[in-house]
């Protein structure tokens, strides 16, 4: 069963270092779906909120695997009582709602469920429900938002050009050193710079060459540490805690990350 979050839009503050704000608003107000690729911890999920909330939109968010089926999406008969009803899915939801259906890591889900969004993603622009033969044209105001990281994704598991074809793609990565900062600190309330020591580690640990790291540090970690710290945790140690142990269980990574951390957040 595929988890959802509840229709809402958040205040969250964002920060942008590129045109994708503009770029969104345009799609939305043309009803294009958007395709955000980015790394882990860039902000996506970030962005979509944000603009949820500048649009006065609903938001639907779900979280893609690879048990993920179409009526998971759509919806399906359930028993109740003594007899069947239909219950809509999360994007069914947000077809008849106008709300902004956030489907996050889309590539985790099955290829054969993705194809049920087809007709959502080009001219036709309905959804097709075929265990109740309903044709939904979508109210005003949904937006199909899908995102996914390119850098963590296998072959088999990587975005159908017929899929992405259909839908306006936005590249994320992480923040100027200088914003990221700022997003720290206006995260969590740390002195600025100590947001700045950071993300300087950060920058380090996203240049190592080091065979088994999948995942480097995210603004999201960075963020956690910062969070630790200002309760009164030491910084180092909150950044082992936040970003060398959260990376990888491999005690050579681990021991390398520490080493990378002590050198910029040395103990006072």
């Amino acid at each position: 069963m595929t988890t959802t979050g509840e229709a809402h839009a958040t205040t969250a503050p964002y920060l942008a270092t590129g045109a994708e704000e503009e770029l969104f608003r345009a799609a939305h107000a043309r009803k294009l779906p958007v395709l955000l690729k980015g790394p882990t911890g860039c902000g996506k999920t970030r962005l979509v909120e944000s603009m949820a909330a500048e649009l006065g939109r609903p938001l639907i968010t779900v979280a893609c695997h690879e048990d993920l089926t179409a009526a998971d999406l759509v919806g399906r008969y359930l028993l109740e009582a003594d007899r069947t009803v239909w219950v809509d899915g999360p994007l069914t939801r947000a077809v008849r709602t106008g709300a902004i259906c956030y489907l996050d890591e889309i590539v985790e889900a099955r290829q054969d469920t993705t194809v049920v969004l087809h007709p959502l993603l080009d001219h036709r622009r309905m959804l097709e429900i075929e265990r109740t033969g309903e044709s939904l044209v979508p109210a005003e105001g949904f937006q199909l938002v899908v995102s996914y990281n390119p850098g963590y994704q296998s072959v088999l598991k990587d975005l159908k050009e017929s899929t992405r074809q259909r839908m306006v793609a936005l590249s994320l990565t992480w923040a100027p050193p200088d914003v990221e900062a700022e997003i720290i600190t206006a995260e969590t309330g740390i002195e600025p710079q100590v947001a700045e020591r950071l993300v300087a580690l950060a920058g380090s640990i996203r240049v190592m060459k080091a065979p088994g790291l999948r995942e480097v540090a995210s603004t999201r970690t960075l963020v956690t540490a910062a969070h630790l710290h200002a309760e009164g945790v030491e910084l180092a140690t909150s950044a082992r805690a936040a970003i060398g142990e959260a990376l990888t269980d491999d005690e050579r990574l681990t021991a390398a990350l520490s080493e990378l951390i002590d050198a910029w957040l040395p103990t006072t």
